[in-house]
């Protein structure tokens, strides 16, 4: 029998593996979260992070009424709000570097009151949204040059330019890698993939010689050779390290991984919360949040190609990129195949900005689900 279909007016029909999956990381990850933290050896840092988990489930619960809400709007309307929002967003990452406070040597919080919030992370949809509208307003039908090209890289490298000021290079890979996952649904002439291959070999040389701070530098190179500087920059891609190798096939237990406990992993609660759980969780627990994480992004693929027109099926794209390349990269820089370079796993880590507009996102996806 053919699978009914409903009419907005009726209600669009809510899409559950979608829903389900998302709500399962965001648990598994609030779980993850109280081991990460509320058994901490150091009494100053416990106390600091006793109630992030608490605070992660508030983060999840507004997050989740905003994705609803999200969601119930046609998302065919944020195509003629795109451009609005990604102006606005751009004001808000320039605003960073008058009023934000310098934390760690990064300056990416804008302090207001008592609540913070950081705009790179809210970047992220808009920089989707007005490539997706690019992409619905380019009637082409001959396969792209590179001057075809030129407008939706500029969308997403004036944010990253901006971002990479912070300095802040794991965002700034996150606008570039999802827009890049939205313009392969269009025809590229294979001439301008060689010019773009050899683009970003100049741009990369460019990069790590004049763009990159010296302690981003040397990341990379412990990275390479981490035993040159064990105690320093290749500190917490060791200890990462040593954690999943404790995890073993079935983990040490929850509450029980040592390198959590005893306090030998850094940044355990935002950006190794990964190593948190392989330690605890072993083998059979990782493979079970990377299949989680491969189900939602080729679920993505999966709205996309039966999205009603080009824009969906971009923002559907744009979306599921944001969600794959960011947990690449952090399981990648978890495990020590990909340097450290400070990004969160979605729905996963602690932060409010993080989660919130991750959730904003899947709203954005889950709306062009329930109008395909």
């Amino acid at each position: 029998m053919a699978r009914s279909t409903k009419s907005f007016r009726s209600g669009p029909e809510v899409d559950m593996p979608l829903l389900i999956t998302v709500v399962a990381i965001a648990s598994i990850g609030i779980i993850n979260l109280y081991s990460a933290t509320s058994a901490y050896v150091d009494a100053t840092q416990r106390s600091a992070l006793a109630d992030v988990y608490v605070t992660q489930i508030y983060w999840f619960v507004i997050g989740l009424l905003l994705a609803m809400l999200t969601a119930v709007i046609d998302y065919r309307h944020f195509e003629r709000l795109a451009p609005i929002l990604y102006f606005g967003g751009l004001i808000s990452l320039g605003l960073v570097f008058v009023l934000a406070t310098d934390v760690r040597g990064s300056a990416r919080w804008i302090q207001l009151g008592s609540f913070s919030y950081q705009p790179s992370e809210f970047m992220k949809p808009l920089v989707v949204l007005m490539v997706a509208r690019h992409i619905q307003n380019d009637t082409k039908t001959e396969a792209r040059s590179f001057f075809d090209l030129i407008v939706p890289i500029g969308i997403a490298a004036v944010p990253a330019a901006l971002v990479m000021l912070q300095p802040d290079l794991g965002t700034s890979l996150i606008y570039l890698t999802s827009t890049a996952a939205m313009l392969s649904i269009t025809r590229i002439r294979t001439a301008t993939l060689a010019w773009m291959a050899g683009g970003f070999v100049v741009s990369t040389i460019l990069m790590w010689n004049f763009g990159l701070k010296a302690y981003q530098r040397g990341r990379v190179t412990s990275f390479l050779n981490p035993e040159k500087d064990a105690t320093g920059t290749a500190w917490h891609a060791i200890q990462s390290q040593t954690a999943i190798g404790n995890g073993g096939l079935f983990g040490e237990g929850f509450m029980q991984g040592t390198q959590n406990q005893f306090g030998f992993l850094p940044d355990q609660h935002s950006d190794f919360p990964f190593s948190v759980f392989a330690e605890e969780f072993g083998f059979v627990g990782c493979l079970v949040l990377i299949g989680l994480y491969c189900f939602l992004s080729i679920w993505s693929l999966h709205i996309a190609s039966q999205a009603k027109d080009r824009f969906g099926a971009a923002l559907a794209v744009g979306t599921g990129g944001i969600i794959f390349f960011q947990a690449f990269f952090n399981m990648g820089m978890s495990m020590g195949i990909l340097p450290v370079v400070g990004i969160t796993l979605p729905l996963f880590s602690y932060g409010g900005s993080s989660l919130v507009t991750m959730l904003i996102s899947l709203g954005l996806l889950m709306s062009v689900s329930m109008r395909r």
